[in-house]
């Protein structure tokens, strides 16, 4: 597949980090439009603006701006009357003008402007569920544990805020997950009635009014000296409560009564703990019950279960729990006559197990397995339009297509035949045509309508793919056990037996995970456009290559994965376009990993760069978010076995280190352990090494901000310029 030979925005990253990117897509129940979530870059270039656009969902048409605040808009959503929902920080003409938590909006149908749904002290953190004929929804917002109503959760958050107390005090393990503490507000999910809105003068004058009361006693009360700085103590009513029974007239005078105007969020799940961390949810269409994935919690780790949630009452009933097995992912049928979800056992070091797809009715009863031969990993689930099949997103051969499982026992159906992976899966109800997003490693994430017989139509975007660097090509080897290992090989321009290329390995995280979809933070077409050659692989444990792939490395790190690297890149630099004497391995997360480990078995590359990477597996297993996966899917002898720190004094190979501070999945110790005993095996006399540490004290496993992306790359390319291209040494500016 060939590229643009025309300058690209790759060529500078200044035009690299300002181009538009689609997050999100959101189809209307009548599959007329698609709403697309964009980003762009802030005036400033500090950060990304996102914004709604609707777009024809049949093709061709002019994409159309929804929304423009300096805030931002995102998570969008349909209600079964057609109103767009989002989250979103902007003002509320109505509320306190230093509130900066998102709110749940709604853009009506009809026109005019968008108004508030909610003005909960914490915001909402995402809208969990619609349904398809109703106009209630389901959000997740977090909620102080401390506190009985909606009233008294903002008194305590107003009083957390004035005293600058930020502690947490934890009674259940994990404290944080990938880049943010847990705590001390807990996750929960919320019934809201969009019927309730009452968009009328008298309704605002009421509104106004009890606030004013609200104010009033409040002043009174402090002069008189008569409350304490904690304020008086009473039973609470439950948060969902009505007005009548512990909401706006029993509130207390440090409490201001949530607003008359809004629908009264209901807390289905009240006092959830951290089983909410990682919920998903579905609404039958009449909005009557919940269909929840939770977790139930178990020593230091848990299982997740699914249960049915009646809303009108807040009864809950258990539908799936097994020991030892991970049940999510649920989604309702459109007849609301049943439910889909994944079921998954938990892994041990004898070796990884398959992601199931079942199916049941809505009460659980007759639960089966659908597809039970077919051994991919479905990303994303999605009922057809007709309710007789799903339609899944799943890793394949280095693609990510879309595959029809029908309901009836039959074997899955592939719909897509490209090289793209495809995500954000909609179905259109009237015609069962799908709109989904896809992207390659040359092509942006854009939509596209999917017709029933697998044609596809790019839709209209705002956001156009940017012309692409060089050309990409497949390349596989044989590994010495047989298998078959492949991945994807960019090209620079001019790569040729008379001007062979330099090979970037660019080995991916997960580990569960292949090179198949684009990365706005890895972004190979960066180094083609500086003239590298950039190597994509997928070793043992890449998904979309069946089971028994993933097993070749399971609690063996350092074995097929390694040697898959090692083959493939014997495959690559064996073309005549590439220059076998300057070649250089990169990697991330588990990628970094595999960059330490390749760093202490062989001095082939010139140049390794290790981001986020891990170090001491014992230590590691330890320290990170989530210890007890780790532990469970590894024996300590093969944590051992396969730590890279056991060969750090065989590295032979420059190294760059790489680290944010804020990363919890692989904490910063791992960084700073490697850093050490770089130094203390290879540092000279002054204590200097060929070795580099670019630390961010204030970014995560990632490094998101532009700038910091910036300073990423630059140093990146300047390290590699330096040891595979001969280059002089250089420091980018802004480092100081």
């Amino acid at each position: 597949m060939a590229t643009s030979s025309s300058p690209t925005p790759f060529d500078s990253l200044t035009d690299y980090i300002a181009l538009p990117r689609v997050e999100a897509l959101a189809l209307s129940p009548d599959g007329q439009t698609a709403v697309l979530t964009v980003a762009a870059l802030k005036k400033d270039s500090t950060g990304y603006d996102r914004s709604l656009w609707a777009v024809p969902a049949a093709g061709g048409g002019t994409p159309r701006r929804l929304t423009r605040s300096a805030k931002g808009e995102a998570g969008a959503a349909f209600t079964a009357g057609g109103d767009i929902l989002f989250v979103s920080a902007r003002p509320d003409a109505e509320g306190d003008a230093d509130d900066e938590s998102g709110q749940l909006w709604l853009l009506p149908a009809a026109g005019g402007e968008a108004r508030p749904v909610t003005r909960l002290a914490g915001g909402v953190d995402g809208i969990a569920a619609t349904a398809d004929a109703s106009a209630r929804l389901v959000v997740t917002a977090s909620l102080l544990p401390g506190a009985g109503t909606l009233e008294s959760e903002a008194a305590l958050r107003a009083k957390r805020k004035e005293k600058k107390v930020s502690a947490i005090l934890h009674d259940t393990y994990p404290v944080r997950y990938w880049d943010h503490d847990l705590g001390p507000a807990e996750p929960h999910l919320l019934a809201i009635d969009l019927d309730a809105l009452e968009d009328t003068i008298a309704a605002a004058v009421a509104d106004a009014a009890a606030a004013t009361e609200s104010e009033t006693t409040d002043a009174s009360t402090s002069d008189a000296g008569g409350t304490s700085e904690a304020g008086p103590t009473r039973p609470e009513a439950p948060l969902d409560a009505s007005a009548a029974s512990g909401g706006a007239a029993g509130t207390t005078p440090d409490e201001k009564p949530y607003p008359a105007t809004l629908p009264r969020p209901r807390d289905l799940t009240p006092k959830p703990g951290r089983s909410l961390d990682h919920a998903s949810a579905s609404l039958t269409p009449d909005g009557a019950t919940l269909i929840a994935s939770v977790q139930r919690h178990e020593e230091r780790g848990g299982r997740s279960v699914i249960v049915s949630i009646d809303v009108a009452s807040g009864a809950r009933a258990t539908l799936f729990d097994e020991p030892g097995v991970d049940v999510e992912g649920p989604i309702v049928s459109h007849d609301g006559a049943s439910v889909a979800f994944v079921r998954t056992a938990k892994a041990t070091p004898a070796g990884p197990t398959d992601v199931e797809v079942w199916v049941a009715r809505i009460d659980g009863s007759g639960a089966r397995r659908l597809a039970a031969a077919w051994d991919r990993w479905p990303s994303e689930l999605a009922w057809d339009h007709d309710d007789a099949a799903l339609v899944a997103a799943a890793d394949e051969n280095g693609r990510c297509p879309l595959f029809r499982i029908p309901l009836d026992g039959g074997d899955p159906e592939r719909l897509t035949d490209d090289d793209f992976a495809y995500s954000q899966v909609a179905v259109d109800r009237t015609t069962g045509d799908i709109v989904a997003l896809r992207s390659s490693w040359v092509v942006p994430p854009h939509a596209v309508r999917v017709a029933r017989d697998g044609t596809v139509t790019p839709l209209a975007t705002p956001a156009p793919a940017p012309a692409a660097p060089g050309s990409i090509t497949e390349v596989e080897t044989t590994a010495e056990d047989g298998a078959r290992v492949r991945g994807w090989l960019l090209l620079p321009e001019g790569a040729s037996a008379d001007a062979p290329a330099p090979l970037l390995l660019w080995i991916h995280g997960g580990p569960l995970n292949s090179w198949n979809a684009w990365s706005w933070r890895w972004a190979p077409l960066l180094a083609v456009a500086r003239g590298y050659a950039v190597l994509l692989p997928d070793p043992a444990l890449s998904t979309g290559y069946g089971l028994d792939f993933i097993a070749r490395g399971w609690n063996s790190w350092g074995g097929k994965p390694y040697t898959d690297l090692l083959s493939i890149t014997d495959a690559a630099v064996a073309r005549d376009d590439i220059d076998q004497t300057r070649t250089a391995a990169m990697g991330g997360s588990f990628g970094g990993y595999m960059a330490n480990w390749v760093a202490g078995h062989t001095d082939r590359f010139r140049a390794i760069v290790t981001h986020a990477s891990l170090w001491a597996l014992d230590q590691f297993a330890g320290t990170t978010d989530l210890s007890v996966y780790w532990q469970e899917i590894f024996t300590p002898e093969a944590m051992q076995e396969h730590s890279p720190h056991r060969f750090v004094r065989d590295i032979r190979t420059p190294l760059l280190v790489v680290h944010g501070d804020k990363d919890y999945r692989v904490p910063i110790g791992e960084g700073l352990r490697l850093w050490s005993e770089l130094a203390e095996h290879h540092a000279d006399e002054d204590g200097r090494m060929p070795h580099r540490f670019l630390y961010f004290p204030d970014e995560n496993h990632w490094v998101l901000r532009p700038q910091h992306a910036v300073v990423w790359y630059e140093t990146v390319f300047a390290f590699l310029g330096e040891h595979v291209l001969g280059a002089e040494p250089s420091r980018y500016e802004l480092l100081g």
